[in-house]
């Protein structure tokens, strides 16, 4: 029964693992006897792994993806940042009898720490062999999973929820609901990234678990129908039993623990020690090497590991460092303590030793270290950690500065000195030396340290601030604070006195955290008045000073000004009431109102966080004219894709002898390459080779990319043109080699004879260094411009837009693997979204006939035009170092290297002259527009087009451009979702957002006098335009208003501004036109001796249901020839993989249109296929009547009927190119103290003609949406001086999360009838939803205009706001900026001087 495989490792060739593999019932038997002394055992999914030696440095992910069948934890970022490696990791406490299930990041724990510890998976839950959990049921059929490479750790975040709330002592749900809080179960998956679905529907299916969920609020999925009653939706929901729940723990391993056997750390050069003493010797025993201190690790994934640790002390064992002790004088934490943990004894209400002032300050520090990165790195990150972080390496920790306002100390082991400082001493300090440890942390109890007053009349008040780009989490603030002050009311008159407070700022670009003491010196003794706070507040100015180089330093310091003012404001006597913006449901701040001391509720319950994250509904319409096209079905493959089985390119089991690699890139913008050498050696250890265009063969070329316009080079050449190219390409035993050798390469550059590197569009303009655009590409002006000019009554001249780039953050980044193949041939299996492109780069590159090439694509793990000619270099690296070396070569970019070499979208520089009438007509627009390309043309010629076709929306009166392709010294620029649409969206509406200002018009007006009419459509989007019937647009944009309640909502906006001063709401309603062109696409279908149907097609899956649409396509194609039992034929198809040389002429997959081209030219096939077998079947009906589907072809198999046919799918050029339709409203609220925007809700209706597939459709519409937000909002782009990407991280840069999306997302699909020409009158829905989350912009700039008109109100002028240009993206700092950074003095400004009058 017991299975004993010996792996010979290419990783790791001195490790040797045993996996034993076995039932719990012969474990039991077996009583855990078979472990050797010392060894290394856990289980994963129940099985048994036992390694007698192993590198320390490996992590949990690297073992399970590397050494044994279950790869569902992927890796996306490595740091920590996304939630797509999320495990859950089980402990056993042999003494209490009770395993502790929690959540943890794999990429970050090392694998040595999990020891006698149980790790499930995703596919531990349940898979397609056993049966799917109830978890990836929900999933499935809440359509919540789209390319699904975040699919797995989505689903174990959730049920490490789901164990630890069925451990509670709550009722018993009924089925299918469990103990979990709705709460808890959005909560659970706050902390993962998805850059597919827009959260919505992962919302929902976590949701759908949770015993207080109403079913109503759960949106479209496949369990029920709209019509069905409550209870029938309760039963139709999958079945959850926990009384059949997974075991996280197997029996055999408790055995084993209670066995007691050791761990030899010699061997592994893991120590964990079980004392201070144990410690201080191994401190003490210096042997010259490397030596890292441990808990868990989670510090490596803010800062990286460049050189290999010779030994490991985990200081997890050591009682003193593992203790939390409450007493009458405080709670004191040990250093190795968990995030996690110290919450849940913070939160803890039986803290009988605690006055009521004492436990609101540790609920509310336990408020806010819930706001600190995310549940699986909170769940084992340690406290002290976190504080020698910061003490040593100024990490910008949010702990530091919560614990120093509450005069926190430290305990400290120097050798074997012990001494007790402040935590403000400790930070202050030198930076611990390596002999130097962190005991533990003692957070004192008020009440009992003699620190209050002795009058009964005081109040304590606490409260914790930070202001970060997500409000949940998972994300460094850009300053935290914690204000403590004892406060009572004056005996001689109607006021507050403040007798105490404590102040503490952290990370706004300090070392540390700091205590503001000449702020707590001026206001103690001090009775509190605007004008006291106003000066107070000037002290807070003068000492929160970020560095030189901090981003953003201005905010910072406005940040630390609004918060004094929003704990402090309350108390003063001036009429600022708690409505007036600080009842958020985050911070509480008043306890007094009109200077009485009379606490106010919210201190007892701080910092309530709202329920519901995110909420919506869906209106669609169903057809069913081409069943089961039409009908809203689960994603094909979406199940596997929870569990973890599906398979990616990097989920592919590396050959034997297999090689990995990584790119060495330049740091320069334009240089010449002199040399490179690795760490000082040509060769380190574990390092086969550096390949460069050097290694290029004779007959080869030095090409990475290709496309119709030019192509970009592998590598560098002598010379690199950017900052981010690729110059070699490091190859060596493992991945984390290959990236340790590449990042540790040092490249010599030459900078003799050159001109300065061009780095922004002026100075290309500069030296008329341009790419040439094919006259096809370079649009036509419309109307006649002087006329329209003249037309005018008002211009505005030569004003100016500025755009920058966004990354596509798709989740599965670059890879490729390469086989080197017999008779000079090479198999590919690429991750990208251009198998053919890539085949003919790879020939190109090695010298080779096309067809000793062969490229393979099954799935890709988003996409969003970065794996079109970005994913070229990657794949043709891995072929030329495979070719070379006759060995299999695999890469899989970190995630920095991708962002820094993969570029991004196009930024721009936009300058326009417009007129228009004084209604706000536009007679005439003329644009120039300068697009940085980068070093490569790529595809960028496609941009110019785009971006006309994008501001075409309106109708200008007449239009004419200058649109220059700049060449720069930057990454090339490629094709991202929406590519120059989203651009000339955005234009569109700025312009109009400065007409309407101008004119001081309502934007909406302005929009609405400019919108087509059918006429003018046609004169501007020539040829697409199609027949009046099919132009929705206006009947969408008033259905809309009616639908949204868009004007009831405006005057409750209005209302709402006019009482509240530092909250203010903007709503936008923004219409798109957008033009998409059908492009010639092949496909084969095959219908095998048993029925079962095979089909390929050139498009590929990226998650956008290409693959599902044309699964019922094909279903409802072959259905025509009417057997009996052919209902179920959809069921019997299944779509494969690309294979370049199957299926020739593959082409690109882009533009939204693919899956509708896939799904013609399988139509094409079946038409053949069903013209084929009429005779036959006409034949059989004859003879027996009904004729089912196996027979039919039974028999067509036996007489030698072609049941293989291949097509290709050319769109007719009167109807190759078509528009789509939309509107949206958008509502937001800004926080005028930190700019940060909450959107409220999003109302949006797009017109899909007849859906091939609604719910496919629906999460395109959402998805790109929220992409589209990101653009907008938050993903901020950034660069050095030299080009080189700094924001390259999931530290820098934000993509929407599960708590930054719409709080309402409400969408509906209009069925827009029938359109002759369009592939079963559908329309594409991938790319053009994502132009109106401009929306979201505009709505943003409607409230920063209020907070303008209030601030200028202060300021005693006329209250007209100032006309200005909200930045792309409005991150929290522009937004802040454009609200005033001085608001707040202002505003007091404005108080004293009205209290004077």
């Amino acid at each position: 029964m017991i299975r004993y495989l010996t792996f010979a490792l290419n990783c790791y060739p001195t490790m040797a693992i045993r996996l034993v593999s076995q039932t719990r019932g012969v474990l039991s038997k077996m009583g855990g006897t078979q472990t050797a002394t010392g060894n290394l055992v856990f289980a994963v999914n129940g099985e048994r792994f036992e390694l007698p030696t192993i590198d320390p440095s490996t992590t949990l992910l690297e073992f399970l993806r590397s050494h044994t069948p279950f790869k569902s934890v992927k890796l996306s970022c490595g740091e920590g940042g996304c939630g797509a490696c999320v495990a859950l990791l089980s402990k056993y406490d042999p003494v209490l009898d009770k395993v502790e299930d929690f959540t943890v990041s794999s990429c970050l724990t090392l694998l040595c720490s999990v020891n006698r510890c149980s790790i499930t998976t995703s596919e531990g839950l349940g898979n397609s062999r056993n049966g799917f959990h109830a978890i990836h049921k929900r999933f499935t059929g809440f359509h919540a999973s789209q390319c699904g490479y975040c699919t797995p750790g989505m689903c174990v975040s959730l049920f490490g929820a789901l164990v630890n709330a069925e451990k509670t002592n709550r009722l018993e749900p009924p089925p299918p609901f469990s103990k979990l809080t709705v709460f808890e179960a959005e909560k659970a998956v706050a902390g993962n990234i998805c850059r597919c679905t827009g959260y919505r529907p992962i919302a929902d299916a976590c949701k759908s678990l949770a015993a207080d969920v109403d079913i109503e609020d759960l949106g479209l999925n496949s369990f029920w129908r709209k019509e069905h009653s409550k209870e029938e939706k309760i039963s139709k929901l999958p079945v959850y039993d926990r009384n059949d729940e997974v075991c996280t723990f197997p029996e055999f391993l408790k055995m084993e623990i209670r066995s007691g056997i050791s761990f030899d750390s010699k061997r592994y050069n893991w120590y964990t020690p079980a004392s201070v003493e144990e410690l201080q010797n191994l401190l003490n025993f210096d042997e010259g090497t490397g030596t890292k201190i441990v808990v868990s690790n989670t510090g490596m994934g803010y800062y990286k590991e460049l050189e290999p640790y010779d030994r490991y002390i985990d200081l997890k064992h050591i009682p003193e460092l593992s203790m939390l002790r409450i007493d009458q004088t405080g709670v004191e934490i040990g250093a190795a303590v968990t995030i996690s943990k110290i919450i849940e004894t913070l939160k803890n209400e039986n803290q009988h030793e605690f006055r009521p002032t004492d436990r609101i300050i540790l609920q509310k520090l336990a408020n806010h270290m819930e706001k600190i990165a995310t549940g699986f790195i909170r769940s084992t990150a340690s406290v002290g950690g976190n504080l020698v972080m910061a003490q040593r390496k100024y990490f910008p920790s949010d702990i530091a500065a919560i614990l120093l306002a509450v005069d926190s100390t430290v305990d400290i082991m120097s050798g074997h000195q012990f001494k007790k400082i402040t935590l403000e001493e400790f930070l202050e300090g030198p930076p611990l030396d390596s002999n130097s440890i962190l005991i533990s942390v003692k957070i004192p109890n008020w009440a009992s340290v003699g620190k209050l007053s002795p009058e009964n009349n005081t109040t304590l008040l606490f409260e914790t601030y930070r202001a970060s780009p997500r409000p949940l989490g998972n994300a460094l603030p850009y300053l935290n604070a914690a204000f403590l002050a004892e406060v009572s009311p004056t005996k001689t008159s109607d006021g507050v006195l403040v007798n105490h407070c404590q102040m503490a700022f952290g990370a706004y670009g300090t070392k540390h955290a700091i205590r503001a003491r000449t702020i707590e010196k001026f206001l103690t003794g001090k009775l509190l008045s605007s004008d006291v706070l106003y000066k107070a507040i000037k002290l807070v100015r003068a000492a929160v000073v970020p560095e030189d180089g901090t981003a953003n330093p201005a905010y910072r310091s406005s940040l630390a000004a609004g918060f004094l003012f929003e704990f402090f404001s309350s108390l003063i006597d001036s009429g600022t009431e708690i409505s007036n913006g600080f009842s958020n449901g985050y911070t509480s701040t008043s306890l007094f109102k009109h200077s009485k001391p009379v606490q106010n509720n919210n201190q007892h319950y701080p910092n309530k966080i709202p329920t519901m994250l995110s909420s919506g509904k869906q209106v669609l319409q169903l057809s069913k004219s081409y069943n089961p096209v039409g009908e809203p079905i689960t994603k094909s493959g979406a199940a596997i894709q929870a569990s973890g089985e599906a398979v990616y390119v990097d989920d592919i089991p590396s050959p034997v002898n297999c090689l990995h690699g990584a790119f060495i890139y330049s740091r320069k913008p334009l240089a010449w390459v002199k040399s490179i050498k690795l760490n000082q050696k040509p060769f380190p250890d574990g390092v086969a080779a550096v390949i460069s265009s050097k290694d290029i063969p004779d007959h080869g070329k030095n090409v990475g990319s290709r496309t119709g316009f030019g192509a970009e080079p592998l590598f560098a050449d002598d010379q690199t043109h950017c900052a981010g190219q690729r110059v070699a390409l490091v190859v060596a035993d493992t991945q984390k080699l290959a990236d340790m050798a590449a990042n540790s390469a040092v490249v010599s550059y030459g900078m003799e004879n050159l001109e300065p590197p061009i780095l922004s569009v002026e100075e290309a303009v500069k030296r008329s260094s341009f790419f040439d655009v094919p006259p096809f590409f370079r649009g036509k002006p419309v109307g006649d411009i002087s006329k329209g000019m003249d037309e005018a009554d008002n211009k505005i001249v030569s004003a100016e837009i500025r755009l920058g780039s966004q990354y596509y953050f798709y989740m599965e980044t670059q890879t490729a693997l390469a086989i080197a193949d017999e008779d000079n041939c090479i198999v590919v299996y690429s991750s990208v979204q251009c198998p053919e492109y890539a085949h003919g780069v790879i020939a190109k590159c090695l010298g080779v006939p096309a067809h000793n090439v062969r490229v393979i694509t099954r799935r890709v793990g988003g996409g969003f035009g970065g794996k079109a000619m970005h994913a070229m270099p990657i794949a043709t690296a891995c072929a030329l170092a495979a070719q070379k070396l006759q060995r299999p070569v695999r890469m899989y970019l970190n995630r920095k290297t991708d962002m820094i070499v993969t570029g991004g979208r196009h930024p721009m520089k936009i300058t326009y002259t417009v007129g228009f009438k004084s209604d706000g007509k536009i007679t005439a627009l003329q644009l120039e527009i300068l697009i940085d390309a980068g070093i490569a043309i790529d595809v960028s010629p496609i941009i110019v087009p785009n971006v006309l076709n994008g501001l075409k929306k309106y109708d200008w009166g007449a239009l004419s451009f200058d649109i220059k392709l700049c060449k720069t010294n930057s990454t090339s620029k490629s094709a991202m979702r929406a590519p120059g649409e989203v651009q000339g969206s955005y234009i569109a509406e700025a312009i109009i957002e400065r007409v309407a200002s101008t004119l001081s018009l309502e934007v909406d007006s302005v929009r609405n006098v400019n919108l087509h009419t059918y006429n003018s459509l046609k004169s501007f989007y020539e040829g697409s335009a199609g027949e009046p019937v099919e132009y929705t647009l206006p009947s969408i944009w008033d259905q809309l208003a009616v639908s949204s309640s868009f004007n009831q909502r405006i005057e409750m906006m209005n209302e709402f501004n006019r009482r509240n001063k530092w909250k203010k709401r903007g709503i936008s309603r923004v219409p798109i036109v957008h033009e998409v062109l059908l492009r010639p696409t092949p496909g084969k279908v095959s219908i095998l001796n048993d029925g079962s149907v095979v089909v390929e097609v050139g498009g590929i899956e990226l998650g956008q249901g290409l693959w599902t649409k044309v699964k019922q396509m094909v279903a409802y194609a072959l259905s025509l020839i009417q057997c009996n039992g052919d209902g179920d034929l959809l069921d019997k198809v299944r779509v494969i993989q690309a294979d370049t040389l199957s299926l020739i002429q593959g082409g690109l997959t882009a533009g939204s249109t693919t899956s509708e081209s896939s799904c013609e030219v399988v139509r094409l096939c079946c038409n053949i296929l069903v013209e084929r077998l009429t005779t036959l079947k006409e034949k059989l009906q004859k003879q027996t009547g009904n004729v089912q589907w196996e027979t039919l072809i039974s028999k067509a198999y036996m007489q030698s009927v072609n049941l293989s046919a291949s097509s290709y799918y050319i769109p007719d050029t009167s109807s190759n190119s078509y528009l789509n339709y939309g509107a949206a409203v958008s509502e937001v609220e800004v926080n005028l103290l930190t700019g940060e925007t909450t959107i409220l809700q999003v109302d949006l209706i797009y017109d899909c003609g007849q859906s091939l597939n609604p719910a496919v459709d629906l999460g395109q519409i959402e998805g790109a949406f929220v992409q589209g937000v990101g653009f907008f909002m938050s993903e901020e782009y950034l660069t050095n001086s030299d080009g080189l990407l700094v924001s390259d991280s999931t530290w820098t840069y934000k993509v929407p999360s599960m708590d930054t999306i719409p709080k309402q997302f409400n969408v509906e699909i209009l069925n827009s009838g029938h359109h002759e020409k369009r592939i079963l009158s559908s329309k594409a829905s991938g790319e053009p939803p994502l132009l109106l989350a401009v929306s979201v912009h505009g709505a943003t700039s409607a409230a920063i205009k209020e907070a303008r008109k209030q601030l200028l109100s202060w300021s005693s002028k006329d209250g007209s706001e100032s006309i200005f240009q909200l930045d792309v993206p409005a991150t929290m700092p522009v937004v802040k900026e454009f609200c005033g950074l001085d608001i707040v003095e202002k505003y007091l400004e404005w108080t004293i001087a009205s209290s004077n009058n």
